[in-house]
């Protein structure tokens, strides 16, 4: 049989990659392929290919509220980063998946357009966002979402509406169907450029102060529990600075979990059962992983 790389060989797809290089954790073994698309047809061509073939397909976007254990990820992993365009039509931006959040942030605040302040600091791509609902200050994307294209498990594209994606807090649709998110519809409201840019200064410098942004990790680790703050809890349970290898309870934020050198996902994954046994031991609140755990087992 043919290599994925023999039957595609004008697109982007490389065997035996080490994933610990494109995720914001920097820990990751290696993916069997991994394939960066520039094009919705690309994109559909290969879905379609794998799935005949019974290829697994994980979708990364860019790779950021994730860990991926040290044993990698088998069959195809894709990134969407090539797939990165930005439009805007009066108030509504037309943004394709592998796009930051931030930049789309960015570009509503140069079109003078209000409702994605929040997201001028997450560092996530626009489909992982709506994968997960992505929200801060008070912010969330079901907020602003009016409709996302995806790739079907069949290769077909097909647009769902925002109330078909069923989002709740730090979920959607798509966590079941398998679909993979190629682009996203924002509509906006006008508004004033300097109190949109305003805004979006207050957030960052807010996130500058409270969060570890010096070092590499996989952004806030756990959900929040109905009527408390993960971070609170983690650190009245005595847990701030814990460290298991070279992954951290941040010092500066316990809501995240950091990678002070050499971190394994192993580390990552044995310090969050160790939080979560430690929290339900002192205060009988389930800590639910807001980040997405892989690997092969």
């Amino acid at each position: 049989m043919k290599t994925l790389i023999e039957t595609f060989p004008k697109y982007n797809i490389q065997a035996d990659v080490k994933l610990g290089n494109y995720t914001n954790t920097r820990v990751g073994g290696l993916a069997d392929w991994c394939f960066w698309p520039k094009t919705q047809a690309e994109l559909k061509e290969v879905v379609q290919y794998a799935n005949e073939q019974n290829i697994l397909i994980t979708v990364l976007g860019n790779a950021s509220n994730l860990v991926i254990k040290e044993d990698g990820l088998s069959g195809l992993v894709i990134f969407l980063t090539e797939m990165k365009q930005i439009n805007v039509l009066d108030n509504h931006i037309v943004v394709e998946a592998g796009a930051w959040i931030i930049e789309t942030a960015q570009m509503a605040y140069e079109y003078a357009l209000t409702g994605l302040e929040w997201a001028a600091g997450i560092p996530g791509s626009v489909g992982g966002a709506v994968f997960m609902n992505a929200g801060a200050y008070g912010g969330q994307i079901d907020q602003v979402l009016e409709s996302a294209d995806v790739v079907t498990s069949d290769g077909q594209l097909k647009t769902y509406s925002a109330a078909e994606l069923a989002f709740g807090y730090r979920h959607s649709l798509i966590q079941e169907t398998g679909d993979i998110i190629v682009s996203a519809t924002f509509v906006l409201t006008p508004g004033k450029r300097s109190a949109i840019g305003a805004q979006m200064a207050d957030y960052n410098e807010r996130r500058a102060q409270k969060q570890p942004l010096e070092f590499p990790s996989c952004g806030s680790v756990f959900k929040r529990p109905t009527g408390y703050f993960a971070g609170k809890l983690i650190m009245d349970a005595g847990l701030q600075g814990y460290r298991i290898g070279d992954a951290q309870v941040s010092t500066k934020h316990a809501g995240f979990i950091v990678n002070r050198g050499h971190a394994t996902g192993s580390d990552y994954v044995n310090l969050i059962k160790h939080v979560q046994k430690t929290v339900y031991q002192t205060f009988m609140v389930d800590l639910e992983t807001e980040v997405r755990i892989l690997g092969r087992k």
